[in-house]
């Protein structure tokens, strides 16, 4: 299952799981989740084979984690698919990320053009319906209610339901991506694919719920199989509106201008009481200013945090200069008031803060906020500041 992994609004980053290495130069991570997927996979096929081909009990578990190692091994090379598809087109690839529903591939930035994303996205599926079709011959080849048997069978089944799901059109689902693809390339407008795609991903999950709770009631899906597949739905109910958000943020990124937004500064010098410093902001004309420190000879040297600021005591303030709350300039990002909004969005992803420093030429020009852009970006959307 592919998860939405660009055009985000400004946060911190998450770690993406355990690193356990890189496969073709692309980095691998699992995910906590994970070893909830690998139990409930190792129990329930380690009792269809014990039923299945009269085994012991430790035999059955132990052809159970060989079952789960092979289809993980199916869902890293679904990954690979995009991202070695991604790579060949010139999209970085940031790593492969395996959890509780499958896995996901993330990427340094979009695909270019619709014709790429299409691509990419339907990478994935193709390895795994390959995947599907080399098992179902190994199946047919085998001996009947042999272990081998069985285990292709399984993986032929596995492989060709995640090739068929994955396919639905609706995101963050790979026929979603290929359904933005097709809008994107109609209407010339990504984020208008994007929206499209993220509504039929809720009507995607709202179906799998209905879906799943008919094949329950009939008997076709085991009850233990019941919370996986709400799980899945809920997931892709998750996902489907996250990426509605993020194409109604994408929309505003032209509005972005470093310049407008930024803070104004208020320039103190060194060892000046925080208490002095907040006054003489308060009474000037922008009292949302950010608070400089300068050196002797009039240079902006260190920026107040104002975290650091309102956390020290009214009464504390007028014995607390603001160089005790104030970070150094060397060590903040920093934008050039030139850069328009993509780039604005590319590096505060890649290097992510509170307060970004915006420079024209040597000059400090203002102090960009995060919860300004943020705001900027979902106006009726509750920031804290």
């Amino acid at each position: 299952m592919e998860q939405p992994q660009s055009d985000r609004p400004p946060r911190r980053p998450t770690r993406p799981g355990l690193t356990v290495g890189r496969v073709l130069g692309v980095p691998l991570h699992l995910n906590g989740s994970m070893l909830l997927l690998a139990l409930l996979v190792t129990v329930t096929y380690a009792e269809f084979a014990r039923r299945q081909l009269d085994l012991s009990q430790l035999g059955a578990y132990l052809i159970g984690v060989g079952f789960v190692v092979s289809l993980l091994g199916s869902v890293l090379l679904h990954e690979l698919g995009h991202a070695l598809t991604a790579r060949r087109h010139g999209i970085g690839v940031r790593g492969i990320t395996l959890e509780l529903l499958g896995g996901y591939t993330e990427m340094d930035r979009d695909a270019p053009s619709p014709r790429v994303d299409l691509l990419v996205s339907l990478a994935g599926p193709a390895v795994s319906a390959v995947l599907g079709v080399a098992a179902v011959a190994a199946t047919l080849a085998l001996p009947d209610g042999t272990l081998t048997n069985q285990l292709a069978f399984q993986l032929a089944v596995s492989n060709v339901i995640v090739a068929l799901f994955n396919l639905l059109p609706g995101l963050p689902l790979d026929g979603g991506r290929a359904l933005r693809a097709a809008v994107w390339a109609l209407t010339r407008d990504r984020h208008t694919g994007t929206e499209v795609a993220g509504w039929a991903g809720r009507a995607v999950a709202v179906g799998t719920v209905a879906a799943t709770l008919a094949l329950t009631v009939t008997g076709l899906l085991a009850p233990l199989a019941l919370p996986l597949m709400l799980l899945v739905a809920v997931t892709l109910w998750r996902g489907a509106g996250q990426s509605i958000r993020l194409a109604r943020i994408s929309r505003r990124f032209p509005l972005i201008d470093l310049r407008r937004l930024a803070r104004p500064v208020l320039a103190v010098p060194t060892g000046t009481p925080l208490a002095e410093a907040q006054r003489r902001r308060a009474e000037g004309d922008r009292p949302d200013a950010a608070l400089a420190v300068t050196d002797g000879a009039g240079r902006p040297v260190a920026l107040v945090d104002p975290v650091a600021a309102d956390a020290v005591p009214p009464a504390r303030r007028p014995w607390i200069a603001v160089d005790a709350v104030a970070r150094a300039l060397a060590g903040l990002p920093v934008l050039p008031a030139g850069l328009d909004g993509e780039r604005v969005m590319e590096a505060v992803r890649t290097h992510p803060g509170a307060q970004y420093v915006v420079t024209a030429g040597e000059d400090v020009v203002g102090v960009l906020h995060i919860a300004d852009l943020a705001q900027l970006l979902e106006p009726k959307r509750k920031m804290n500041t």
